[in-house]
């Protein structure tokens, strides 16, 4: 039992770090789009973070595993992960407040559950379901009283980025179930095609932009820490934990966003928060830990 375990909870210690590191994003973009537009932030970072990976891909031999049609799936993996839910985004993030773009894409769990029942037959069982739905729960108590700053546009734009986010994870689940790339390949050939798209809509669309130190000090550490290391550990997660488990996991950025903002905006929470928070929490607890029983 130790043994089926352990892989398991590697991956979800791998899942739960880098949602801490996502969650800090947040704050980063923020302050980064002051200075910088977002296209070509978020271009930017994901450009760094490919310059890191795709060199050590190639050298470890990855693209020698890679035959067939899975390149195009690969290509269709970068554009929904990173050209549309990454770009999108932070696009989402210049119209709306962090707390609003991050409630709304605490909903994709919905749109992962509704792909993988399309596209592979699997549903989460009852017990999965009652967590997912006390998870939303807790978050849109949590924040009900921080929502604000709604535009249309901006609703919109974070929607399709959490369509694009859904797709993306059950897609590079279907891959590896596939068996025929390792999460390091997959990690540095789909971002690497996003990235292109990436680049070349910030650049038509933005232009050339000068960048103060600061800037490039937020946009070098977004891109090694925050995405190439980031992504290689989530697909490494991704590979061992179902789509929609982890979809779930990713919901508690809304309280760790929360968090931070409170140790480094100095805001304050309510008592009654942190009851909104165990809900969040047990929701979260109970998917992870119901999940081996299938319906």
């Amino acid at each position: 039992m130790g043994n089926s375990a352990s892989p398991r909870v590697r991956a979800l210690f791998e899942a739960v770090l880098v949602t801490f590191l996502w969650s800090s994003s947040y704050i980063f973009t923020k302050f980064g789009l002051t200075d910088i537009p977002p296209l070509t932030l978020v271009g930017l970072r994901y450009l760094i973070a490919s310059l890191v990976l795709v060199p050590i891909a190639l050298s470890r031999g990855e693209h020698h595993r890679i035959t067939g049609d899975a390149w195009w799936k690969l290509a269709v993996l970068g554009f929904l992960g990173y050209t549309v839910a990454q770009g999108l985004q932070c696009v989402g993030l210049s119209y709306l407040p962090a707390v609003t773009v991050t409630l709304i894409l605490n909903f994709t769990p919905l749109i992962v559950m509704i792909l993988n029942l399309l596209f592979t037959g699997e549903y989460p069982n009852r017990d999965q379901i009652a967590g997912m739905m006390l998870v939303l729960v807790g978050a849109v108590l949590f924040f009900s009283d921080k929502l604000g700053g709604y535009t249309l546009t901006g609703v919109l734009i974070t929607f399709i980025s959490g369509l694009g986010w859904a797709g993306y994870m059950v897609a590079g689940k279907i891959l590896f179930k596939e068996k025929r790339v390792s999460p390091l390949g997959n990690t540095a050939f789909a971002m690497g095609f996003g990235t292109a798209i990436l680049s070349v809509s910030a650049y038509l669309v933005e232009g050339l932009n000068r960048i103060p130190v600061s800037g490039w000090v937020i946009i070098v550490w977004l891109g090694v820490v925050n995405t190439a290391v980031a992504f290689f550990l989530w697909n490494h997660a991704l590979e061992t934990l179902d789509a929609f488990e982890l979809s779930i996991l990713q919901n508690t950025m809304l309280i760790q966003i929360t968090i931070l903002s409170m140790i480094f905006l100095g805001e304050r929470l309510a008592p009654v928060k942190y009851l909104y928070m165990w809900l969040v929490f047990i929701g979260v607890f109970v998917v992870q830990t119901r999940g081996g029983d299938r319906n």
